[in-house]
């Protein structure tokens, strides 16, 4: 009789082969007319066969309710897979699951034994792309934010799991030996990137990398004609300003960035973050794109430390919008009221993610998603 990690693989088999069976119908050529490769990254809000995660283990524990919040949300929308390193964080994460009202047994939850080192499958994880009229996996090099962590905090197993993916899915993965995290990376589906130089040309991560050759790289590998870099590191971001806390896209032409208000800290004389945002708009502007200012309104204290309530790291989905929260009632509500206009005719929820932001990131920051078959013979909406 096959084991449960067994017959939750053969399910999702299943979901990925009925998912894929568009690729049976008549495809549209995506080839330009001199025959150039095509590639496009679907922007995140396109239709979405599924979101992953790698479910924390014993030293990122305390993130579980987060992870339990999430999975229950999701599930309600989309298949959510599950990444385990050991048969007890499987346990845990069922348990977890239970306690916040979910289902661990639910149609729409995969699980999957595969080794992992940490519960950030946004930076560590694959990059999609649709390239010549096929969904392929694309596996950048991850070294754990540029041991900014520490140099004793161990990576090789995340750096192994595009591949893995790959395997699971049935997609084919390419290798890109380049340094970088998907947290980076904010396309608009069509024809631009959006990311932080700061953290791409961090020499942690890629010693000797110039600008140039980057943009050259990235337009290679995303099939993007437009390479908007931002810099500078917000106070206190140990990924070193990873785009998803500055600015995202919420269509083709408009991006959300991050604004220190007279309620933040860091609008504080002598904190750099201020300028850090207000550059990135004018940057952002420059290049062509509607800016909108999201208001950071307050601040929280949480184990010593004070944050500002940054809303930007969002996760959006097949119908919803899950972003971080900051235990404020004041600023959570403002912000959803915010995101329910930036994304119309999505559910929005805010969940509290205070360990998880003391850890370095949110809801953004542990997710990945997998754009769905039929974003293949389209462009972003």
């Amino acid at each position: 009789m096959p084991s449960a990690p067994d017959l939750d693989r053969r399910r999702f088999t299943q979901l990925a082969t009925l998912a894929c069976g568009a690729l049976m119908s008549p495809t549209i050529s995506l080839a330009s007319g001199n025959g150039a490769s095509t590639i496009r990254v679907p922007a995140e809000w396109e239709p979405q066969a599924g979101t992953w995660l790698q479910w924390p283990g014993r030293y990122e524990k305390e993130h579980e309710s987060t992870f339990a919040q999430m999975v229950d949300i999701i599930s309600r929308y989309q298949t959510i897979n599950i990444l385990y390193a050991l048969g007890s964080i499987r346990g845990d994460a069922r348990s977890a699951i239970e306690r916040a009202g979910g289902n661990p047994d639910h149609a729409n939850i995969v699980w999957h034994h595969i080794g992992n080192d940490s519960a950030w499958m946004r930076d560590n994880g694959p990059v999609y792309v649709v390239a010549d009229g096929e969904m392929r996996l694309q596996n950048w090099q991850f070294d754990a934010w540029g041991g900014a962590f520490g140099q004793d905090i161990p990576y090789g197993l995340d750096n192994r799991v595009p591949t893995e993916v790959g395997e699971v899915t049935g997609l084919p993965v390419d290798r890109i030996d380049i340094v970088h995290e998907r947290g980076n990376l904010e396309f608009n589906g069509i024809d631009t990137l959006i990311l932080n130089w700061s953290a791409l040309g961090d020499p942690r991560r890629n010693p000797g990398y110039t600008r140039e050759q980057a943009e050259a790289d990235l337009k290679q590998h995303f099939g993007v004609s437009k390479v908007v870099f931002v810099e500078g590191v917000p106070e206190g971001d140990l990924t070193n300003g990873h785009i998803d806390g500055i600015a995202r896209f919420i269509n083709p032409t408009t991006v959300v960035v991050a604004d220190c208000t007279g309620n933040s800290q860091c609008q504080a004389a002598g904190n750099g973050t201020n300028a850090i945002f207000d550059a990135a708009a004018a940057t952002i502007e420059e290049a062509g794109f509607t800016v909108i200012h999201e208001p950071i309104e307050g601040t929280v204290n949480y184990r010593g430390h004070t944050f500002d309530t940054n809303y930007t790291n969002w996760l959006v989905g097949n119908g919803f919008v899950i972003t971080v929260g900051f235990d404020n009632p004041e600023t959570d509500a403002a912000a959803k009221a915010r995101i329910e206009g930036y994304f119309p005719g999505r559910d929005v929820y805010i969940i509290e993610t205070l360990s998880s932001w003391a850890s370095g990131g949110g809801v953004h920051c542990h997710t990945n998603g997998q754009p769905a078959i039929s974003t293949i013979f389209g462009n972003a909406i």
